[in-house]
């Protein structure tokens, strides 16, 4: 039987994935996060969450980099102990918002490698190590994959993204029936407005929409409300449910006349 539960938080430097590997480390974990590199903004994130009382350490590695994810998830292992929970955060944005007439491959392509393919293999990686061995019943197992409202809702100047996180968001779904009867729960949390570096160009404009009525709870999300729900998705709080999507969106996509 394995210890504690021991969790992988992908794109942890800054926004919600640092912010879930907070709310994760205050919920007793023990927390990897990954970064592009290990660079000041990921130190400071460890540190973070050392200071909240977990055991935290540093994983960098590019999760669009398939042929890493084995050496990662293994060195993560040989310092906090088996992982009971990935949390594939990691993602990225269109290179230039427009018209969909105007998309370049390059930008599809990178929508589409971070979004949705890195996040299928890391899976596939991460649920074959959970798979090779016994784990302990007390801990909640469980692959938690943070996509996007616009997984369900164009935008059409980010029409690449959308289409990365519609694909991220069946793959969830997939994988949700995979591994069902082997006891990993898999849950899709889609954000909507979430004032992050990624949003931070463009999120004055949505809060004032936001506070005109686009939401119905009539402001933009934080971070750590993100992390919050993750956490209690990987603690169990949601017993007999896998595959769901939690709309994190303050009613955002709600169908409204």
């Amino acid at each position: 039987m394995t210890g504690g539960p021991v969790a992988l938080v992908t794109g942890a430097g800054r926004g919600i994935g640092r912010a879930t590997a907070l709310a994760l480390a205050q919920n007793g974990f023990s927390v990897a996060l990954n970064g592009l590199v290990q660079d000041d903004e990921l130190s400071a994130a460890v540190e973070a969450a050392q200071g909240a009382g977990a055991k935290a350490v540093a994983a960098p590695f590019d999760v669009a980099d398939l042929a890493a994810h084995d050496a990662a998830l293994a060195a993560v292992e040989s310092a906090l102990g088996p992982l009971t929970t990935l949390v594939n955060n990691a993602g990225v944005g269109v290179q230039h918002r427009g018209d969909p007439l105007d998309v370049r491959e390059e930008s599809w392509d990178r929508c589409l490698s971070v979004n949705a393919k890195a996040q299928f293999f890391l899976t596939q990686s991460f649920a074959k190590r959970l798979l090779a061995r016994s784990r302990n019943p007390v801990n909640t197992h469980s692959v938690i994959n943070v996509t996007s409202s616009n997984a369900t809702a164009v935008a059409v100047p980010r029409a690449e993204y959308c289409a990365s996180k519609a694909a991220a968001s069946m793959v969830s779904k997939t994988w949700a029936v995979r591994l069902g009867a082997e006891g990993i729960v898999v849950y899709d949390v889609q954000p909507g407005l979430i004032a992050t570096d990624m949003t931070a160009p463009v999120i004055d404009e949505y809060a004032a929409r936001a506070e005109a009525g686009l939401t119905v709870l009539p402001r933009v999300g934080r971070p750590e409300e993100i992390g919050a729900i993750i956490a209690a998705l990987a603690t169990g709080k949601l017993p007999y449910t896998t595959g769901q999507v939690i709309s994190a969106d303050g009613g955002l996509l709600i169908p409204r006349f």
